[in-house]
C-alpha cells in the first residue's frame, strides 16, 4: 500500500534559475567554472529545502527543486519544459537574484515559460530596489505585469510558503511587497546548494550572508534601499551549521556575502565558532570577506580573520579624493587611515582585494592616471577592482536622477558598472569608457605586477595565489571585455543564446570564429601565466625577497602627511590632515587643561 500511494503523490517542480547578462555582441555571459558563486541561488535553494521537508504543498505533494546559475549553467528550455510538462505544468519558475543588468535576460529566460502556462516569478535587487525608491511603473517593472510574471519585492524568509501555495493553486499575486517588513534571518534555513551546483564555480566554492543591512549611506549603494540600514544577522549555531553541512559533501571554501562583515554584531561570536571548527575539527576552511576601511580598529577582527581562515578580504576603498567620498556620502572612509588598514592585513599575510570607483564628479582622465600612480606606490594593495559610477536603479543617485529628468541609458543590460549610464560633467562617455579600459593596463601593468609578487613574498602573502589573481585581473578587460568578477575559466558560448532582436550568425560562421577566438584569447592568457609564474619563481627563490621594502610597505610615519602625495595632491586630502591636526591639537589642549 505504502508504494500505491507514493506513485500517487503529486510532484511539483520548483525550478530556480540565476539569470546571467548579455555582453556588448549580445551572447549570454556563461562560463565553464565561473569566478563568483550565486548567494541569492543557495539561499534560495535553502528556504526550498525547508519547505519541501515540511511539506508546505501538503502531505501528498512533493516538492522537486531543480537549481540553475546561468554563469555555469545552459539554461535548456526544451528540457525543462518536458519536466515540467511530464508533471502536467504543476510547477512553477523562480527567476532569483535578479540584479538590474540581469533584468532583460530574466525577461528573455521568462518568455517560453509564460508562453506555455507555467507560474514564472521574478525576486531580487532590480524589483525590490525600483519599488523601494521609485513608482512602481519605473524601470520597466511593467513588462513583468504585462507577460504575467509576479513580483517578488523584499526577501523569502518565511513568505516562500505563501508563494508556492498560490503557485500549486495557480493564483501567483501580480505582486508580493515586503519591503516594509524584512525579516529576522537567525534561525532560518541557511543557505545551501548541492555538490553538483557548487562544482561548477572555480575552486569549488559556495557563499553565505551571515547579515544583511549596512548602517551607511553610499549614495551608489543599492543594498542599503534593499536590505535597509538596519543590521540583521545569522547566529554562530547558523554558521556552524551551514558550514559542517558542506563539509559533508567536501566544501570548505566560502565567500562571506556581507556588504560589510566588520559591521555584523556577531562577527566574534561567529570568527570565534569558525576557528574552533577549523583549529579543533580540522575543517580547512579558506574564507573571502567583505569589510570597510575602519575594521582594522576593531580590536581582534583582523587577528581573528586570520584564524578563521581568512585569505581574501575585499575592501570598499572607492576612491583616494575625499571630495569624491563627501560627494558620494561616503565619509566614513578616511584615507588617513587607508595605510594603517592595509599594512595591518598585510601583517597577517592575507590577500587585500580593494573596490575603486571611477567617474565621480571631480574626476577627469589626468587625475585618474594621478590617482592610480598615488595607489601604486604609496598603498599597500594587492588587487584593485575598477568600476564606472554607476546610477543603479535602487540607488539614492538613480532616485535622484530619475525625479530631476536626467538622461540615463534605457538599456538596462548595461548597469553593469563598467558601462557608462548617464552624462559626466568633466568626461564625455568616449573620454570616460577609456579611462576605464586604460586603468586596468595602467593598475596591471608588467612592472606593477612584479612589484606585488614581492610585496608579497615580503609580507608573507601566498605567492601562488596572487599569481592566479593577477592573470585574471590583468586579463579579462583586454581579452574578453567582461569584469573580472563575472569571469572564470573558460568562456562559453552558442548561437540560440544571442539576444532577441540580434542577428543570429549561421552556425558554420559562428563556430569557426568561437573556436578562433578561444584559441587567440588562451594564447594570450598562456603568455601572461608563464611569464607572472617565472616571476613569481625568481622572487620566492631570491633570499633578498623577504627584506624586500618599499614606500607602501613603510610603517606609517610622523612625516606621512607631509610627505606623501596621497595627502597633498589633492585638495581633499590637504583638508583631511588639516582636520586631524585640528582635532588632536584640541584634544591635547583639553588633555592638558
Amino acid at each position: 500500500m505504502a508504494h500505491v500511494s507514493q506513485a500517487k503523490k503529486r510532484r511539483f517542480q520548483l525550478i530556480l534559475i540565476k539569470p546571467s547578462h548579455y555582453d556588448d555582441d549580445g551572447y549570454v555571459i556563461r562560463w565553464w567554472r565561473p569566478m563568483i558563486p550565486s548567494n541569492s541561488l543557495a539561499a534560495l535553494y535553502g528556504l526550498a529545502a525547508d519547505c519541501a521537508e515540511r511539506k508546505v504543498l501538503g502531505p501528498d505533494v512533493a516538492i522537486d527543486i531543480t537549481a540553475i546559475d546561468e554563469t555555469n549553467t545552459h539554461v535548456d528550455f526544451q528540457a525543462l519544459l518536458r519536466l515540467l510538462g511530464g508533471h502536467n505544468n504543476f510547477g512553477m519558475v523562480a527567476l532569483v537574484g535578479v540584479q538590474s543588468n540581469q533584468y532583460p535576460r530574466a525577461l528573455d529566460i521568462a518568455r517560453p515559460f509564460r508562453e506555455a502556462g507555467i507560474p514564472v516569478a521574478m525576486g531580487g535587487f532590480h524589483v525590490s530596489g525600483c519599488i523601494a525608491m521609485l513608482e512602481g511603473t519605473a524601470v520597466d517593472l511593467d513588462s513583468c505585469r504585462k507577460m504575467g510574471i509576479a513580483m517578488f519585492a523584499g526577501e523569502a524568509e518565511g513568505r516562500l510558503d505563501t508563494v508556492l501555495r498560490d503557485a500549486a493553486s495557480g493564483r501567483l499575486e501580480p505582486i508580493y511587497n515586503f519591503m516594509d517588513d524584512l525579516p529576522g534571518i537567525g534561525g532560518t534555513p541557511v543557505p545551501f546548494l548541492p555538490k553538483e551546483n557548487v562544482g561548477r564555480t572555480l575552486g569549488l566554492s559556495t557563499s553565505f550572508d551571515a547579515g544583511r543591512g549596512c548602517p551607511y549611506q553610499c549614495s551608489f549603494c543599492t543594498i542599503i534601499n534593499v536590505q535597509g540600514r538596519r543590521s540583521r544577522f545569522r547566529s554562530a549555531d547558523d554558521v556552524e551549521k551551514l558550514v559542517r553541512m558542506n563539509w559533508a559533501q567536501g566544501v570548505h571554501k566560502f565567500f562571506i556575502t556581507d556588504d560589510n562583515f566588520a559591521r555584523n554584531k556577531e562577527w566574534e561570536a561567529i570568527f570565534d565558532r569558525l576557528i574552533e571548527l577549523r583549529e579543533k575539527d580540522r575543517i580547512p576552511l579558506g574564507l573571502m570577506i567583505q569589510v570597510d576601511t575602519l575594521c582594522h580598529k576593531i580590536p581582534n577582527f583582523i587577528e581573528k580573520a586570520k584564524r578563521a581562515g581568512v585569505t581574501r578580504v575585499f575592501i570598499g576603498l572607492e576612491n583616494v579624493n575625499p571630495d569624491n567620498l563627501t560627494s558620494a556620502k561616503k565619509n566614513q572612509n578616511k584615507i588617513t587611515e587607508y595605510r594603517k588598514m592595509l599594512l595591518a592585513w598585510k601583517a597577517q599575510g592575507i590577500i587585500t582585494l580593494a573596490g575603486y570607483i571611477l567617474g565621480f564628479p571631480a574626476d577627469t582622465p589626468e587625475t585618474i592616471r594621478r590617482d592610480i600612480a598615488i595607489i601604486q606606490h604609496e598603498l599597500p594593495i594587492d588587487i584593485v577592482e575598477f568600476f564606472i559610477l554607476t546610477p543603479l536603479p535602487g540607488s539614492e543617485d538613480h532616485q535622484k536622477l530619475w525625479k530631476d529628468g536626467i538622461e540615463m541609458r534605457d538599456d538596462l543590460n548595461v548597469y553593469d558598472v563598467e558601462h557608462v549610464c548617464t552624462a559626466h560633467p568633466k568626461m564625455s562617455r568616449e573620454a570616460w569608457e577609456g579611462i576605464y579600459r586604460e586603468a586596468w593596463q595602467l593598475y596591471y601593468s608588467p612592472e606593477h605586477m612584479q612589484t606585488l609578487l614581492r610585496r608579497a613574498a615580503s609580507t608573507g602573502v601566498p605567492i601562488g595565489s596572487l599569481v592566479k589573481l593577477l592573470v585574471s585581473f590583468a586579463t579579462t578587460v583586454p581579452l574578453e571585455n567582461v569584469h573580472p568578477l563575472q569571469s572564470g575559466l573558460l568562456r562559453l558560448k552558442q548561437p540560440s543564446e544571442r539576444r532577441p532582436g540580434l542577428e543570429r550568425v549561421h552556425p558554420l560562421i559562428f563556430w569557426p570564429q568561437f573556436v578562433w577566438e578561444t584559441l587567440r584569447k588562451h594564447v594570450a592568457l598562456a603568455g601572461t601565466i608563464m611569464r607572472l609564474t617565472a616571476a613569481a619563481y625568481r622572487i620566492s627563490r631570491d633570499p633578498a625577497s623577504k627584506a624586500y621594502m618599499d614606500q607602501a610597505l613603510m610603517p606609517v610615519g610622523a612625516d606621512d602627511e607631509e610627505t606623501r602625495d596621497l595627502f597633498t595632491k589633492t585638495a581633499g586630502g590637504t583638508a583631511a590632515v588639516a582636520h586631524i591636526k585640528k582635532v588632536a591639537a584640541l584634544t591635547h589642549s583639553n588633555s592638558a587643561g
